[in-house]
């Protein structure tokens, strides 16, 4: 279920027709803006791909940068949140603080499945230590929502708040890449966490609520916990650290590889 905000916030845009392989070379886009801002990367997106971009969201910890930089360039993009069901109450708010803050034209995506309904056919998926039923989860709840918003947006190009430290998956990335038949870029690949901070002070954008509590990355309720003395990598604090990527930022044969292991 695709969701549109109430009627303040909603902005009508004509969608573009389904998105086809186009002639954007991956690899001259990603030399010319080697070394460029993000804010740079953000305006070339916005020029080269008018009322096709989108961007998606997550309302993660550090979420209000991505936002921020995104809607000061394109005020009216609209803003993908996948909605599981089963976000901490925290996420809920910051998520209502900052589509008032920043005048978001946020459109909530739902998997069709209830999740009252998926647990009575499927049982808690994310309670059996096994990584198939996790990959389960996560198709019926975050990658065919996503995949569905796309198509009904007619979206070409998407944004996203990825960043190289996050994953070793991501580490990989280019700026720009193509995934399920769109282009994908990521303006704050190369930023660190000092980055981030620093942009956030700048900015007066908050963290989210979950900071405070020692999290350095949030998702669903029973997915996320704060960061101990014995983790590795903040991403061990995910999916009980048997993988990293939830499969939203994978193309759909890297899904299977990716739970394979804790450092994709």
């Amino acid at each position: 279920m695709l969701q549109a905000v109430p009627a303040r916030l909603e902005r009508e845009r004509p969608g573009p027709p389904e998105p086809r392989p186009g002639p954007l070379d991956l690899e001259a886009a990603n030399r010319q803006l080697a070394g460029a801002s993000p804010r740079r990367v953000v305006e070339w997106a916005a020029e080269t791909f008018g009322d096709g971009l989108v961007l998606s969201t997550s309302f993660g910890i550090q979420s209000a940068l991505m936002l921020h930089l995104a809607t000061s360039v394109v005020p009216d993009v609209p803003v993908l949140w996948v909605d599981t069901g089963y976000l901490p109450p925290e996420t809920y708010r910051f998520a209502e603080e900052l589509t008032a803050r920043l005048g978001l034209n946020l459109r909530v995506v739902q998997a069709e499945l209830s999740p009252a309904r998926m647990e009575a056919l499927h049982g808690r998926l994310w309670e059996t230590g096994d990584v198939e039923d996790l990959s389960r989860y996560d198709r019926l709840r975050k990658v065919e929502p996503m995949q569905r918003a796309l198509r009904e947006l007619g979206a070409t190009a998407w944004l996203a708040g990825l960043r190289a430290d996050q994953t070793d998956h991501r580490r990989g990335l280019d700026a720009v890449t193509r995934q399920w038949g769109r282009t994908k870029i990521a303006p704050i690949l190369g930023l660190s966490s000092r980055d981030v901070h620093r942009y956030l002070t700048d900015h007066d954008l908050p963290y989210h609520p979950l900071f405070e509590s020692g999290y350095a990355t949030v998702g669903d309720w029973h997915s996320s916990r704060p960061v101990t003395a014995e983790d590795d990598h903040e991403r061990d604090t995910r999916f009980q650290g048997l993988k990293q990527e939830c499969g939203l930022h994978l193309e759909d044969d890297a899904v299977a590889e990716s739970f394979e292991s804790s450092r994709l």
